[in-house]
């Protein structure tokens, strides 16, 4: 039985707002009491403590949230992770269960009309399940039959090109290394995973200046910054470890400039929660400088300052440039230069929304320092010059000779706990000739060389019949992508949907004509294979690569690991394939030996990673080599502001998350650092936004996206007054993904642009 596609959104509802006073700091007491919380709801305190005692400590488990960097050396005996952290563990170990009774007493139909939360809140999946046509309910299928009915269905395929094999970015390596070869013995490389819609921009425009698509910085470089600039990001809530680092930059007298639309607590002040004697008293203050960018106008704001600064430059040669490096490094300056000179403040000014005193102040500090670290998130990402905005950063640290030397460098902060880890095994839709070439000469097949479908080109692959079977390694695949309706008819369309996951969400509800649920063990649970216990391994952030050992009894009997799923679809679906997937399993040091001699930089992988630390990987921008660039040298770049031009009445949304959320996972109803408790459905705006549309605070309103001449709708959000810039606005996702097109997308890099959406507010 079809669901209506209006399910995959979530309901309408209010749940009753509560309205406090904004925190003057973040992290603290507070958030160790609202962690405890989580963990005594459920999992009990006595296991949660146990829990949290080896999350994130050596041959611990690295936490499944944030991509954030453990420290190389001594880990903090208190708490070696965060708020958001202790959330994830306790909801993956939590008492609550998904069971085929559980499943044979709810229809899909009755399930879709629960909240994001509550379904979330459910708990595990015991059990393989399987929905079968027409049908209302899951029930309960074995392995086998799984394994065998996806055969079934990929061997059906007219071409290996009409399957989807989508990835989230907790993965292990071990997994994800496994799939992707899978997936190419399959003949595809549809490979889709959530760096498609988060940091691909980044990836992108770091190729193409520095040469490689990841961060040049380590987290040591936090010690030795003299200025550390945060830009579109909210580390307060989605990557709270991180301001542990900027405070010890403010301890050895760095500074930091925050630009972001809306002052985050966090990035103001902070209360170190590993050490008791900072919860009370006075709080740590981080940001020096706060420029209260209006959404997109970063490129703008960023181009007045290269403007000051070469004012100042040719004031005073050779006393803010670093042209030993620029001459030794780069190519590209003089266009650069001409193209600044160019540049009119005074037409940019008003893209940024700041007073000039503020972005003067900025650039006067900018100009002193010599070691910069830059931070960025999806503010920056997430719009049609997403790609721009990430190069132009790049042009201020070229120009300070900021790559490549202790304390400076790029700072992309990922999300997904090993969404680095998967892109380096080969998860990705435009896979390198060179790693082709490794896979073909190591497992003796013809790899496919014609890319594949991102994550925007597989929703319409599907929409428009072009690809029939999906399936989903982890992740909330509906919930986390643009264009709710839309999407929800290309998965509709579909043969068969699978998804391997660990609990319930909205992505089980909107499902092919066919559908199975593989339900897979938790990183905290010990994973036993025919040679014994298995570790797994992951890559951080900063490119560190090293052990994940979960120590819990599995929850249920019926759980298989990630790696033992894809190695079952392997062996149901390929016919010669030229790999002993079992076989595999049995160890994994067996599958990092086979990553060893097809992936650089895995040498001795089984060896290294069973040091305490793991290892880094190589990065090519940390030492200054360029080589791989289209020139072989870091390249200067010049970039467009934005072009959105809003008619009366309209405003720019951008999608953000809430206090009590990671991703499309919703822990809680709160937004504590910005005063919403218990209520999602609600739109930040500007008091003077307010007026101008005859609205008063907390009037229910209705907010239309406009995007070529189509409207999109979502009810039923509630008005607050909020220190947001004019014209400015901002609601939680998933809740108004339904107002992003799928078609609304950056330059290069085909990032959905949930950061700048044209919507109007219609009181309802």
């Amino acid at each position: 039985m079809g669901i209506d596609k209006k399910n995959a959104q979530p309901p309408e509802k209010l749940t009753g707002i509560k309205i406090e006073e904004i925190p003057s700091s973040a992290v603290g007491f507070k958030a160790i009491k609202s962690a405890i919380t989580h963990i005594k709801n459920e999992v009990g305190l006595y296991k949660g403590i146990g829990l949290l005692a080896n999350l994130n400590q050596k041959k611990g488990i690295d936490c499944p949230g944030c991509a954030w960097p453990d420290p190389d050396e001594k880990r903090a005996f208190l708490a070696e992770y965060c708020e958001n952290g202790a959330k994830a563990v306790a909801e993956e170990a939590t008492k609550k269960r998904v069971s085929p009774i559980f499943f044979a007493s709810h229809s899909i139909s009755e399930i879709s009309k629960l909240s994001d939360y509550e379904i979330g809140k459910k708990g595990r999946i015991t059990h393989p399940v399987v929905l079968n046509k027409e049908g209302n309910y899951y029930e309960e299928i074995s392995w086998k039959d799984a394994f065998k009915l996806i055969g079934t269905e990929l061997n059906k395929l007219k071409s290996p090109d009409e399957a989807i094999f989508y990835t989230s970015g907790r993965t292990s390596n071990e997994a994800a290394f496994l799939y992707q070869l899978f997936v190419r013995q399959f003949g595809t490389n549809n490979l889709p995973d959530c760096s498609n819609m988060c940091h691909e921009s980044s990836g992108v425009a770091l190729s193409d200046t520095l040469g490689i698509g990841k961060g040049s910085v380590t987290l040591e470089d936090f010690n030795h910054a003299e200025l550390v600039i945060v830009m579109g990001q909210n580390p307060g809530t989605n990557h709270p470890r991180m301001l542990n680092a900027l405070g010890k930059t403010k301890k050895r007298g760095g500074k930091i400039i925050t630009i972001n639309p809306l002052p985050e607590v966090g990035l103001m002040n902070y209360r170190d929660p590993q050490n008791p004697l900072k919860w009370v008293g006075k709080a740590q203050k981080l940001t020096d400088i706060f420029l209260q960018v209006k959404i997109n106008g970063d490129v703008a704001l960023l181009k007045i300052i290269f403007k000051l600064l070469w004012e100042k430059e040719k004031n005073n040669p050779n006393t803010v440039f670093d042209h030993h490096f620029i001459k030794e490094h780069t190519t590209g300056y003089q266009d650069f230069i001409e193209h600044i000179e160019t540049t009119s403040i005074d037409e940019l000014i008003p893209q940024t929304g700041i007073d000039f005193k503020t972005i003067e102040d900025a650039a006067n500090l900018i100009a002193k320092k010599k070691r910069i670290i830059i931070c960025w998130a999806m503010g920056l990402t997430q719009h049609k010059n997403g790609v721009d905005n990430i190069r132009e950063i790049v042009n201020l640290l070229l120009l300070k000779g900021s790559i490549g030397k202790n304390g400076a460098g790029t700072c992309p902060v990922r999300g997904h706990s090993n969404v680095q880890g998967d892109r380096t095994m080969g998860i990705w839709e435009k896979p390198k000739t060179s790693f082709l070439d490794c896979l073909e000469k190591e497992f003796k097949f013809k790899a496919p060389r014609k890319h594949g479908y991102d994550v925007v080109e597989s929703i319409k692959a599907m929409h428009q019949k072009k690809a029939s079977v999906f399936i989903g390694m982890g992740g909330n695949f509906i919930s986390a992508t643009p264009d709710t309706e839309y999407t929800a008819e290309a998965l509709q369309n579909c043969e068969l949907t699978v998804h391997i996951s660990t609990k319930l969400n909205r992505s089980h509800l909107i499902h092919g004509k066919k559908a199975l649920i593989l339900p897979c063990l938790g990183r905290s649970e010990k994973d036993l294979q025919e040679q014994g216990e298995q570790f797994v391994s992951v890559e951080n952030s900063m490119g560190v690569v090293h052990s994940s050992s979960g120590h819990l009894k599995p929850l249920s009997e019926f759980l298989l690991s990630e790696a033992a799923i894809v190695a079952g679809i392997a062996e149901a679906s390929l016919k010669n394939s030229t790999v002993n997937w079992n076989d595999l399993i049995k160890n994994y040091d067996y599958i990092r030996n086979k990553i060893e001699v097809t992936i650089p930089g895995f040498s001795e992988y089984n060896k290294r990673i069973r040091k305490n630390d793991g290892f880094y990987l190589p990065n090519s921008a940390r030492d200054k080599d360029f080589s791989t660039t289209s020139t072989g040298k870091a390249n200067f770049s010049i970039n467009s502001v934005s072009d959105i031009v809003l008619e009366k009445n309209q405003l720019l949304m951008m999608t953000i998350r809430t206090h009590d959320q990671y991703n499309t996972t919703i822990y809680g109803l709160n937004d504590r650092y910005r005063g919403i408790l218990n209520e999602r459905r609600v739109i930040f705006m500007n008091s003077l936004d307010i007026a101008a549309n005859g609205l008063e605070r907390l009037d229910k309103v209705d907010l239309i996206s406009h995007f070529k001449g189509n409207k999109r709708i979502a009810k039923g959000f509630l008005v607050i007054p909020y220190n947001i810039p004019k014209s400015c606005t901002a609601t939680y996702f998933p809740e108004t993904n339904v107002l992003v097109p799928l078609d609304s997308k950056a330059r290069l890099s085909n990032t959905p642009t949930s950061k700048t959406i044209v919507i109007t507010v219609h009181k309802n």
